[in-house]
């Protein structure tokens, strides 16, 4: 049976269910109120992140002033940010000046002075970029621009930005972007073997073995109905390995490294959690234990940041490269070690 939502008079509240990934990627220039009918495929979505989806090009601090306004409205009601869809509801969108479909996605300048003072490193074929956590390093599945398309308008004098590998989204540290074809080519040729060296920092809940210095179990993608991507060792996974070492101890946590041999979606996540240490701030597939440590110590995202990159380039030699910790992480660790 299909769930229509109440008026909200007699609505008892937001439904709970997780909002899925995914919606529509464009909508034409509004220039009048417009009535949208939800469909299927937007069954369960917040409705701030539907309007997100959907209004590309739109600041996102005009949606949330809308939504705090009620321009936004929902079967002729007002509505929360947080209120989850149900498919035939009706939605009221004000008029908006909106960018036409294929216009380049707008950076703002707090964006993209962020991303200038986090570039570690130039040369005439290679940028390298402390990638801030939250941003993505693509566009896509609902987001207006990740981090290649600001790197993009943020150096138009740059015709070739290519991104060499990729980092979760709310994974921090360093990123390769080519600037040259050639050393995109070589650069995926040594990430095929063992001439990248990646290595990244990470905090788990308890103490991790010393003697735990790998974790090597295949790892299959695994798409769930609301197309949330997962990851889960299984048989008929590829094969994987992550190398662990433990950095600092303490009372109720562990700092590790992990250097991952294979390159696989998610795996450093998916092996702690394998070994029974899933990182902290990891909202897919953290446990309970490590949901209420990472509360009481104000996490408020992944402990997970790419900290440092070694490296070779055939006209520059050896790179070793390294970004320190965000300071929202080292204030969780002075919190640790007080």
């Amino acid at each position: 049976m299909k769930r229509h939502a109440k008026s909200p008079a007699g609505r008892s509240g937001p439904r709970q269910r997780k909002a899925p990934e995914g919606a529509p990627q464009s909508a034409p220039e509004a220039t009048a109120v417009r009535q949208l009918t939800v469909g299927e495929d937007a069954e369960g979505q917040r409705l701030d992140n539907y309007l997100v989806k959907v209004l590309k090009g739109v600041p996102r601090t005009r949606i949330y002033r809308g939504l705090r306004k009620g321009e936004f409205r929902v079967n002729r009601g007002r509505v929360k940010a947080d209120y989850r869809l149900a498919q035939g509801d009706v939605l009221r969108i004000p008029p908006l000046h909106q960018p036409p479909p294929g216009a380049p996605p707008v950076v703002s300048d707090a964006r993209a002075e962020q991303l200038r003072a986090r570039i570690v490193y130039e040369d005439a074929g290679l940028l390298v970029v402390n990638k801030p956590s939250g941003l993505a390093v693509h566009g896509g599945s609902g987001l207006n621009y990740g981090l290649i398309e600001c790197l993009r308008q943020l150096r138009p004098e740059d015709r070739y930005l290519e991104l060499v590998h990729r980092l979760d989204r709310d994974t921090s540290g360093l990123i390769l972007i080519a600037r040259k074809p050639a050393v995109l080519r070589e650069l995926h040729r040594q990430l095929r073997g063992d001439g990248v060296d990646k290595r990244y920092l990470a905090l788990v809940p308890g103490r991790w073995p010393r003697g735990l210095r790998q974790v090597e179990a295949p790892l299959e993608k695994n798409h769930l109905q609301s197309g949330e991507r997962m990851v889960r060792v299984s048989r008929e996974g590829k094969p994987s390995l992550t190398r662990f070492a433990v950095v600092e101890s303490f009372a109720e946590a562990t700092l590790v490294e992990a250097r991952p041999v294979t390159g696989r979606t998610h795996q450093i996540r998916v092996h702690a959690r394998h070994a029974g240490f899933p990182l902290l701030g990891d909202e897919k597939y953290q446990d309970e234990r490590g949901e209420a440590l990472a509360r009481s110590l104000g996490l408020r995202r992944l402990f997970l940041h790419a900290a440092s990159l070694r490296f070779s380039l055939p006209e520059v030699g050896r790179i070793a490269l390294q970004a320190p910790l965000d300071d929202d992480l080292e204030q969780i660790l002075e919190k640790l070690r007080k």
